[in-house]
């Protein structure tokens, strides 16, 4: 997901620099609205997780 927010920043980036307003809004929308599903999505799993009493994997 936050491949897909990187890719929407960047298309508006490239929009404002050559000046297409409505597409550069809208990606800002969109990249904002992916950004924060993903942090939500990530404190929910980090919430059920402690819950659970479950202990992070950890790779060694």
């Amino acid at each position: 997901m936050d491949i897909w927010v990187v890719a929407f920043l960047i298309i508006a980036l490239i929009a404002a620099l050559v000046r297409y307003g409505g597409i550069t809004g809208a990606s800002i929308q969109i990249a904002k609205v992916l950004f924060f599903l993903a942090v939500v999505l990530f404190v929910v799993s980090a919430v059920v997780s402690v819950a659970r009493g479950r202990r992070p994997e950890v790779l060694a």
